[in-house]
């Protein structure tokens, strides 16, 4: 029998929500990978985690979470297996090379070598022509996988070069099943899943933030807060962005706890090839992504409240709640576009209506 038809192997179990790509992935890796992988889906449908699965199927042949190998690279260590992210705000011309260069290097362990590139819809013109024949025609002993949150337009060529894999937001419950079986009580793991709108990883960090309900409750009452005015706009935002600020200490502190573990391995080994660089890096995107979410989120709950205001007959002026809807929703597709975040909230905030009377 072949190995996908039998139940995935451990290197899987970080994999959730996602049968039908994991599916593929099995079978792929029995036939023989092609050269290049696209895997496409939100933030949190645990793509990395599929990325190191696979990786580790390629290198070990098979498919048990304990031996060497497979443990380094689910950890993200193998010197085989290299996670490329970006430096900067996008992937450029000068990162590209650096990943041309890595591609062409000869494996260090054994005969395969695998490259994961992150975030490739981050991904600059310049820098995709510059990879486009890489992807195309790698060295024979490299497979590599280019992970995405979606698909813009300076990655459709490259995309059509590659096997394309596609991830899903995961489903409350499953987020919450996998949180529960990982210590957190039910009733927590549930609001922390729901709150996370399919992202395993931000799930996991809010099912530990106590003031989870408080930021919820917050954003969800601003609008009866609201009287038209600049100063209260401004004093609701403020109080809003505090709260903001203080969910990110979970990440903090986890960063931190990063950050002793990587110094530890640098007074052992060396700083040389340490990626404490790459770790300052990530740890700093991670929490502009963090804020970035925090917001989003606030602002779908707001929204939310207009919606039941004019759904149930709490105002006759459903075309303004309709309206600030619309605002909302607009603040959020704004957001992708990286605007000052105190003045895109007060300025949202100074043109909503009250929820009670919603028209001024």
């Amino acid at each position: 029998m072949s190995t996908v038809d039998t139940p995935p192997g451990p290197i899987w179990d970080d994999v959730v929500g996602q049968s039908a790509a994991v599916k593929q992935l099995r079978t792929s890796a029995e036939r023989g990978p092609v050269h290049a992988y696209l895997f496409v889906g939100p933030a949190g449908s645990t793509k990395l985690e599929a990325a190191r699965a696979f990786a580790a199927q390629i290198i070990t042949n098979g498919e048990e979470a304990t031996q060497r190998d497979a443990q380094l690279i689910l950890r993200g260590e193998h010197p085989d297996v290299r996670e490329v992210r970006r430096t900067g705000p996008a992937i450029d011309r000068d990162q590209a090379k650096d990943i041309v260069h890595l591609a062409s290097l000869a494996p260090v362990e054994g005969s395969k070598k695998v490259m994961i590139l992150e975030e490739f819809h981050f991904l600059k013109p310049e820098g995709a022509g510059r990879l486009l024949k890489t992807v195309e025609e790698p060295p024979d002993s490299t497979t590599i996988i280019i992970l995405a949150d979606f698909v813009p337009h300076d990655l459709v060529t490259i995309s059509s070069r590659c096997a394309r894999i596609d991830f899903h937001a995961i489903g409350a419950d499953l987020v919450a099943a996998r949180l529960v079986s990982e210590g957190i009580n039910p009733a927590s793991a549930m609001a922390a899943a729901r709150a996370a709108l399919g992202d395993l990883k931000r799930a996991r960090l809010l099912a530990t933030d106590a003031a989870l309900s408080e930021r919820r409750t917050a954003f969800a009452e601003a609008p009866h807060q609201l009287d038209g005015t600049g100063a209260v706009a401004m004093q609701t935002a403020a109080g809003l962005l505090q709260l903001i600020d203080a969910a990110a200490e979970p990440l903090v502190t986890r960063h931190e706890a990063e950050v002793t573990e990587l110094d530890e391995r640098i007074k052992a080994y060396g700083e040389r090839g340490s990626g404490k660089k790459q770790l300052d890096e990530r740890h700093k995107r991670e929490l502009r992504r963090h804020r970035k979410d925090e917001l989003r989120n606030g602002l779908a709950t707001l929204a939310g409240t207009y919606r039941e205001t004019a759904t149930n007959g709490g105002t006759t002026d459903v075309d303004g709640c309709a309206n600030a809807v619309y605002r909302i929703h607009e603040a959020i597709e704004a957001l992708e576009r990286n605007p000052n975040e105190k003045l895109l909230l007060e300025s949202l905030l100074w043109s909503l209506p009250d929820a009670q009377g919603v028209g001024y």
